[in-house]
C-alpha cells in the first residue's frame, strides 16, 4: 500500500480516526508521517511526569526553593553523586537517594504541595490489613495520649489510655474493632 499523501513510498504508519460515527483511515510512509507529527496527528500531547515535575522545580517555586539560580548555573550539587540543581530543574529527577536529604529544605513545599504530606504513611487495603489498622490507630492513640499528658489534660488522656487499651486487647484476640 502507498502512503496517502506523496503517492510514491510503502506506507508503515497507519491511523484510524473515528469522529461521530464516520471511519478514517490513513496510510502515510515513515517520511510523511515524520512531517506530519510535529503538527499532530489529532492526538492529545503525552503528559510526562518528569517534565511536569521539573516545571512544578522550576515555575511554581521559583522564588521559594528550587530555581533560585537558572537552570543553565548549575546552583547547589549533592555530595553523593554530583547533581546539579539545575540538572534536577531542567529533568525533574533527582540523581541518588542523597539527593532527597542534600536538597531536603528545597524538597519539603514541592513534596507538601504535591501529597499534602511530607511523610510516606502508606496506604492498608480495605477488605484485608484490619490487623495492620489496628496498630496504626493504637500509634495515632499513643501519640495523642502523649501530647494530653504534656498539656496536662488528664481527663482526655484518661479516655485515650482506655481506648488504646480496648485496641490492643481486641488486637490480641486476632479481631477487629
Amino acid at each position: 500500500m502507498l502512503c496517502d499523501r506523496c503517492g510514491q513510498r510503502q506506507a508503515t504508519v497507519h491511523l484510524t480516526e473515528i469522529t461521530n460515527g464516520h471511519k478514517n483511515e490513513t496510510h502515510l510512509c515513515q517520511v510523511c508521517a515524520n512531517e506530519i507529527q510535529p503538527q499532530g496527528f489529532g492526538l492529545a500531547p503525552q503528559l510526562n511526569l518528569h517534565h511536569f515535575l521539573a516545571g512544578l522545580l522550576n515555575h511554581e517555586l521559583g522564588g521559594a526553593g528550587f530555581g533560585q539560580q537558572p537552570a543553565a548555573a548549575g546552583g547547589d550539587k549533592c555530595t553523593s553523586c554530583g547533581m546539579a540543581e539545575g540538572q534536577i530543574m531542567k529533568h525533574g529527577l533527582l540523581g541518588c537517594g542523597d539527593c532527597y536529604t542534600h536538597f531536603e529544605e528545597k524538597m519539603q513545599p514541592l513534596l507538601r504541595r504535591i501529597h499534602g504530606n511530607t511523610r510516606h504513611t502508606g496506604k492498608v487495603p480495605g477488605r484485608t490489613g484490619g490487623r495492620a489498622r489496628l496498630v496504626k490507630e493504637i500509634e495515632k492513640l499513643k501519640g495523642q495520649l502523649k501530647e494530653a499528658v504534656s498539656r496536662e489534660e488528664f481527663e482526655r488522656a484518661a479516655q485515650l489510655r482506655d481506648a488504646i487499651r480496648d485496641l490492643e486487647k481486641s488486637l490480641e484476640e486476632g479481631g477487629e474493632a
